[in-house]
């Protein structure tokens, strides 16, 4: 007679890593929207604390330092918005630019906070903090670029007219995030056809760069 194997037990040490990771996951959240409404000096780690609702030893626990926990906070918040903007690789060239912004769109509104912590920083000029923004808005053009001429190795002219299409679509989408005077679909067709006069300056000046033909409209 066969003996029933019963399913192994889940050791403590991996539901207390679950654990640990819920935890850290829940401070960085917290810590989102702490830093987008209050600036990085003006935030002890007794304030921190406080309005987490936890000890202050919890925080040094997972992030050593305030400066750690205000870094983890940007970095955690870039790579969800990169995941965002970065979706949609299975689309075609034309279709994927408006999935990218989309998604970028989306994200900034469903997660405000996050999105002023990346765009904006909770402190002034931050050595470190700024190379994060910059690694985002390069991630960025990455994408925009793999959508549009399906390569990411891509010349300084069109490098540079990529990247100042989205330094000004950061502008835009924290104006539009503080004054929602517009749908996210009717923004987010604004942009793209920003973008795509943005591409076709490129192909202009550098026809190694073709512009891809704009999105079909459905109907």
């Amino acid at each position: 007679m066969s003996v029933r194997q019963q399913p192994a037990p889940v050791p403590d040490r991996a539901r207390g890593t679950d654990r640990s990771a819920a935890r850290r996951a829940e401070l960085l959240a917290i810590g989102r929207t702490l830093f987008a409404d209050t600036s990085y000096d003006a935030l002890s780690m007794d304030d921190i604390a406080r309005q987490a609702h936890v000890a202050k030893g919890l925080i040094y626990y997972y992030f050593r330092s305030k400066r750690g926990y205000y870094l983890a906070i940007v970095q955690d918040s870039v790579a969800e918005l990169v995941a965002f903007a970065a979706s949609g690789a299975e689309l075609p060239a034309k279709d994927r630019l408006q999935r990218t912004i989309d998604g970028y769109l989306r994200f900034a509104e469903h997660h405000q906070a996050a999105y002023r912590t990346i765009v904006s920083g909770g402190v002034g000029f931050d050595a470190e903090v700024h190379a994060i923004r910059d690694g985002v808005r390069e991630a960025i053009v990455a994408t925009i670029a793999d959508g549009a001429y399906g390569r990411t190795d891509i010349g300084a002219l069109a490098r540079t007219g990529l990247f100042s299409w989205v330094c000004s679509v950061e502008g835009t989408t924290l104006d539009w995030i503080g004054r929602p005077e517009l749908t996210r679909a009717v923004l987010g067709e604004l942009l793209v056809k920003t973008l795509g006069g943005t591409l076709r300056a490129i192909e202009e000046l550098d026809p190694s760069c073709p512009a891809p033909p704009p999105a079909r409209r459905d109907g």
